[in-house]
């Protein structure tokens, strides 16, 4: 347990002193999204790919969290479709586009693509798409764990590339290449995945930091209150009517 605490310790930390920057300016973007162009413009959040789904639902209807995230929780990844099936459409060229377009997403919105390790064929093809339709894309995923993956590794886009060089600002969640980082004496696979810790601790500073930066402006944000917190129905109920119907998955 302490081993593996101080692998994830360290790895927030890293996060925190390397990425303090770019998410500032996740945090601006988003700011401006929501103060210059309107109240009630919408942050789309998508983890093409297994576990990544867990990232989009991390800060979706969450208690602390933004009214103005949409989560995209397609059904083709998410493992509740079963896992081999879910790792199949992740690999699958053209299913990342898809997506993006049955979601309507188009110039003026603000897409956060959240992956692991930023290499599989659904997330290229999101975030091509999403640039080709003037979408704002701010990416999260493991530039290392990117980069020392091989070009002709069997889940990688056609084009071979990397989230990182497709989006507009890209944060960095230094996830080591295979995820899980214990070694255990007996056992020949590392095991502990680390990359959900990254994933949500470095969307959640996002979020707080684009709170802060609304609040800053002199902007009121609007935050949800767990429903199992006091008051917490009667809080929500506030926002329902003004974004039931736009918010695809609320």
């Amino acid at each position: 347990m302490r081993t593996y605490a101080e692998q994830v310790a360290g790895l927030i930390g890293r996060i925190e002193t390397e990425e303090a920057d770019a998410v500032g300016a996740a945090a601006a973007l988003m700011a401006d999204h929501i103060t210059v162009r309107g109240t009630d413009r919408l942050i789309y959040v998508y983890g093409p790919g297994g576990h990544s789904n867990l990232a989009a639902q991390e800060v979706f209807f969450r208690a602390g969290g933004l009214v103005n995230v949409s989560a995209i929780l397609d059904e083709g990844t998410l493992l509740s479709g079963g896992a081999l099936r879910s790792m199949a459409i992740e690999r699958t060229p053209g299913y990342g586009r898809v997506v993006i377009e049955d979601n309507r997403l188009g110039a003026g919105d603000l897409l956060i693509l959240v992956n692991a390790y930023g290499i599989n064929a659904a997330l290229i093809d999101a975030a091509l798409t999403a640039r080709e339709r003037g979408v704002t894309v701010i990416g999260v995923s493991s530039r290392e764990h990117a980069d020392r993956t091989a070009p002709d590794h069997p889940a990688r886009h056609p084009t071979r590339q990397n989230l990182h060089d497709l989006v507009d600002l890209h944060i960095d969640t230094k996830v080591p290449v295979g995820d899980a980082v214990l070694e255990i004496e007996g056992v020949p696979e590392r095991v502990g995945a680390i990359s959900t810790f990254a994933n949500a601790y470095t969307l959640n500073c996002v979020m707080a930091a684009a709170i802060a930066e609304l609040a800053e402006r002199g902007t009121v944000p609007e935050i949800w209150r767990s429903g199992n917190a006091p008051g917490g129905d009667e809080r929500n109920a506030l926002f329902l009517d003004r974004f039931r119907g736009r918010v695809r998955w609320l």
